[in-house]
């Protein structure tokens, strides 16, 4: 009995030593857990006033939440008499080999994060990059959705998508429009000019300013090449590349300006 006695004497005495590390602790936790809380809030606030993209809002207000709370409680633990050198070991050791089995996921990820802070696009552009092009339908945080124009889907990984050429077709409100045609050597290049001011000038989605370029861009063998730089509105591109083309083709064969047949000369054998 005496032996018992003395073990529960001990026992008696460390709980009362640790009642109160417990309750400093568990005081320590929940005003810990409050102050994340507002933090979290107050971060929240700031990407919002930084017109932030949801999705990374979210995503960065979670991580920060999940970061603090884990230092809470490695730091509670540490408190009440836990040992947290061999946790936090554990713990690096396993971020590691998560690192390691996810590098190609990371990467994406490190990727959107790029995209969404630096927005070198935005849903509704237009882009060409890793040999794809189309609208921006979606941006993700591992991978970007595009829309082609005939209505596929395409899914860029973001990893390899931030760190290579992106051509936005979209950003800018203006595009020039190029055009090439050839004409033969017999006919009148003025004329030619002259029923290109025509067109320009009775089309209202050709810009006045800057003004629409006629040039002479080759003498080549058997043709005249003529160059036209339009400029138009960036939603009218395609609608004036194509009707001005119509156009003009039309207007040729009216004023009878003919395009160049290319000669083949044939060789016959004796």
């Amino acid at each position: 009995m005496g032996r018992f006695e003395t073990y529960a004497t001990d026992a008696m005495k460390l709980f009362i030593a640790f009642i109160p590390k417990l309750l400093l602790a568990i005081v320590v936790l929940i005003l810990g857990l409050w102050l994340i809380k507002l933090v979290v809030k107050a971060f929240k606030r700031i990407l919002e006033t930084a017109n932030m993209d949801v999705s990374l809002q979210n995503f960065l207000t979670g991580l920060v939440s999940v970061l603090l709370k884990a230092l809470l409680l490695i730091s509670v633990a540490s408190m009440i008499g836990i040992a947290t050198t061999s946790f936090v070991a554990i713990l690096g050791a396993a971020g590691l080999a998560i690192g390691l089995a996810l590098q190609g996921s990371l990467a994406n990820f490190a990727g959107g994060v790029l995209i969404l802070l630096f927005k070198p696009f935005k849903v509704g552009d237009f882009i060409n990059a890793q040999g794809h092009a189309g609208t921006v339908h979606d941006i993700q945080i591992f991978n970007t959705i595009l829309k082609t124009p005939d209505n596929k889907t395409i899914i860029i990984p973001n990893g390899p998508l931030s760190n290579s050429t992106i051509v936005n077709l979209t950003t800018e409100p203006q595009r020039r429009v190029d055009l090439s045609f050839g004409i033969n050597y017999n006919n009148d290049i003025q004329k030619a000019k002259v029923i290109f001011s025509k067109i320009a000038d009775s089309d209202a989605r050709i810009l006045k300013k800057p003004a629409p370029e006629f040039l002479v861009s080759d003498l080549a063998e058997s043709a005249v090449n003529l160059e036209v730089r339009l400029w138009c509105n960036t939603n009218d591109y395609w609608n004036v590349f194509y009707d001005t083309k119509e156009k003009v083709k039309l207007a040729f064969d009216k004023e009878g300006i003919t395009a160049p047949i290319p000669r083949r000369v044939f060789i016959q054998e004796k």
